[in-house]
Order: C-alpha cells, then structure tokens, then sequence
C-alpha cells in the first residue's frame, strides 16, 4: 500500500505519523503466526493484542461464524433475542466460579466496564441507596477508552486530554514498589497492605455509604503487568464486604486461562461481585464482551422495577451479535476440548523461568510474571521514555516477532498453544535485541 491508501484511517493508540512513514501491515494470520504484506512470518508474542488465546485461523471459529452469516447475520436485541445469545450466556456460567451466573452482553471491554458501573450505580438505587455515587479505581489501571472506563483508570497519558471526565471518581494507589518486589517470580510477598487504604483513605474521606463500587484489573496488563501482591486481592474483597461495596474484577486480560485458569477470580478463590470480559471471549474473531454478575445483582436491580418494565436502560445495538455469538460458543468448545487452561498452567513454569534469564541483559531493571503473561521493564532513555522500548518492538518485528510495549516495558502475552521451542525463539529473539541495542 502506497501512503495516500494509508491517509485516511485514524488509527487507535498509535502514533500515526511514524507509522505511515514505515507501515507494519499483517495480511493473514494462522496458528502462532501472523504473516506480512511482503511474505515474512511473526511469531505472536501478544496473542494479537491480549485476546486470540487459542490461536489465529482456528477453523471451528471460522466455520461457526462463516455457517451463521448463512443463517441470519443480525438479530434486533432490545425486546427481542436469538437463542444463541441465550447459550452464550448459559456458558459462561460453567467457567465463572459461585454465583456469577447472569450476563449482559457487549462489544468490548470498554463496553463492559461502563456497562459494569452502571449496573453497580442501578444497583445501589434499587436497593435504596441512590447516594452510593463514588466508584474507586486504581492508579495505573487500565478499563477501556470510555469516558467511565477512562475515569476509573489511572495511566495518565490516557486520562490528560480529557479533562476531569465522571466527577465521582477516586483512586488507590498501584501496588508496585520497585524496592520492595522487583523480579518477583509470580506474586510478590510484599504489597498486601496496599489494600487497606480502601479503607483508611478512601471509605474515611468520601464515607462507606457513598461508595458504590471498587474495580480493579486482578493483574494490571495494560500498563505494564502488575502482580497482586499475596492477599492484597483477599483484602480488598474483606473491605469491601465490610461496607457494603460492590468488588469488581476487570477480567479483559485476565480471562480465559491466560493465567492458568479459567479466570483469575478463580486463581486467587476471590469472587467479586462484578466481572468485566472481553477479548478471549471470542479468541478476537468477532468482537464481544460480557459482564457477569452475581444472582443478587441481578435481582435486586430486575426485582425493583415494575412487572413489564425495562429494568435497565442500557444496552447496544449489538449486544449479544448473533455472529459475534457463534465465534464465542465455537471458541468455548475449542477451550474446553483443547484443555487450553490446563496447558497454559503447566507451560507456566517453563514460561517464568525463560523471561527471567532475561535479568542480566543490558537496560532490564525489573521482571514480571503470572501464568502465560510477562512484563519486562527497560531503562528509559534520558527525556525519552517509551523511546528504548519501542526500539525493542521495531527491532524485534524485523527479526520476525511481535511484542508489545507500554512506555519503557514490553509485555508479552503469547497464545496458550505456544510451544516451548516457541518460547525459546521469543526470549532469544528479544535477548538478541537487548544486546544489539545495548549501547542505545
């Protein structure tokens, strides 16, 4: 593609002018691969962008999609359903543990995250609280590119152009502290009191009964892999089933084995109230997104309006897409019969280990890592940050694999059929890297 084929697509969280000047372009994609415009294969070392956990090109995927788009391609979801839909939720019921069993369904993470907080604040007024207003984010959180997810989050660069956005919005502090829990392997021992200035901060500045909601990211991806430190996840659910808070876990990264189980509710035995799903929902394909809550929710909010009555006045066009519905049945299925969980749990061990022979290389100051997911923090450049990482990213596209970076941290998050022959080619691939670049 020439430049004036490229012009006039504004692209999402790029930098536009850099990439015209020098496309990367995929054209097809299959197994672990992607392939470029001029024939060259790239490893995946991002599951596309956190969310095509069983790999590109799977066929039972394509075949559900390709055989509903001969059936009906769009069904109206406002008073009216298609059973798929129906099924899709049933499902998700079978991976979420407790009584997370109801789901509204989306387009996105960012969709389900507003669509999350709404429910929490609907909530809140059917019980007769309509004064729980307050919804506690997260320093360094990332929760979409919603005005309500962009609230709740806390990476700065996503949040500055934007004014104050919701007005009822505060924020923990993050849970990193590089003296006291770098090169953690899994979750570091350090961190768990973090938790508690939900309650002595928060809950004492804004009071308890205005609170509606916390929601955090279980592991903070986005921004550049956070660990919960051990318990901290425990403590928040204790402080918030103290005063009566809704907990909500925003599972886009998180969900569908990438760390090992089904979801990280599951990994750590904290259930929140709330889960946000996205992204592996469907292995990318089509797009969807879910929020599941817990029985409750549910009634409490369906329960308070009167009989033949809209309950919740939210809702997409989209919602619970017929096609988007069969790519997420396909991709289930293909979970479960792949025992794809499982192996991302046994591949685990193998994968920390590789990333941590990182340690030693020029520019790494600190490594992080959970189930299939790793953070790999660099030096910045001087009055240049995200500059060095981004060169790794270049570096490492020409060589034949894809990472992803978030200022100065690449993040890798390959799909769960990556072999371990497979992972010695990333690791060695960004080793190589560190090396060439070791004096830049």
């Amino acid at each position: 593609m020439n430049s004036s084929d490229l012009a006039a697509y504004w692209m999402p969280f790029t930098a536009n002018r850099q990439f015209k000047a020098a496309p990367r372009l995929f054209v097809a994609a299959e197994g672990m691969h992607f392939t470029t415009d001029d024939g060259r294969r790239v490893l995946d070392g991002m599951a596309g962008l956190w969310c095509v956990n069983a790999g590109h090109g799977r066929k039972p995927i394509v075949e559900a999609i390709r055989a509903q788009a001969g059936i009906m391609a769009f069904a109206p979801p406002f008073q009216m359903g298609h059973p798929l839909a129906f099924k899709v939720a049933q499902r998700l019921k079978r991976f979420l543990p407790g009584d997370l069993d109801h789901a509204f369904l989306t387009n996105s993470g960012s969709e389900s995250v507003d669509t999350a907080l709404k429910i929490a604040l609907a909530y809140h007024r059917a019980r007769g609280e309509s004064q729980r207003r307050w919804l506690i984010g997260r320093e360094r959180g990332y929760h979409g590119a919603n005005f309500g997810g962009t609230s709740v989050g806390g990476i700065a660069a996503n949040r500055k152009a934007y004014g104050n956005l919701l007005a009822c919005v505060d924020h923990l502090q993050h849970t990193h502290d590089p003296e006291h829990n770098s090169y953690s392997r899994g979750q570091p021992a350090w961190g768990a009191h973090l938790a508690d200035e939900l309650e002595t901060r928060i809950v004492a500045l804004h009071d308890a009964g205005n609170i509606a909601a916390v929601i955090v990211e279980p592991l903070a991806g986005s921004t550049g892999v956070l660990v919960p430190p051990v318990d901290y996840l425990e403590r928040l659910r204790a402080i918030c089933d103290r005063y009566g808070i809704l907990l909500i876990f925003d599972e886009v990264i998180t969900g569908f084995g990438r760390l090992g189980s089904s979801f990280a509710c599951e990994k750590f035995s904290v259930l929140p109230d709330i889960v946000c799903l996205a992204k592996g929902l469907t292995n990318g394909a089509v797009p969807m997104g879910a929020v599941v809550v817990r029985k409750a929710i549910y009634e409490t909010v369906t329960g308070a309006a009167p009989e033949n009555a809209i309950e919740l006045f939210h809702g997409y066009t989209y919602s619970g897409h017929p096609l988007a519905s069969a790519a997420a049945l396909a991709t289930l299925d293909l979970l479960e019969d792949e025992q794809l969980f499982a192996r991302s749990a046994e591949l685990a061990p193998y994968f920390e280990q590789a990333v941590h022979s990182l340690r030693e290389l020029p520019h790494v100051i600190d490594i992080r890592n959970l189930g299939l997911v790793a953070g790999i923090e660099l030096a910045p450049k001087p009055g240049q940050p995200g500059a060095r990482a981004f060169s790794v990213f270049q570096r490492c596209f020409e060589l034949g694999v894809l990472i992803r970076t978030t200022g100065d941290t690449i993040a890798l998050s390959p799909p769960l059929i990556i072999s371990k022959p497979q992972i010695d080619e990333l690791i060695a691939t960004i080793a190589r890297v560190l090396r060439e670049l070791a004096d830049r």
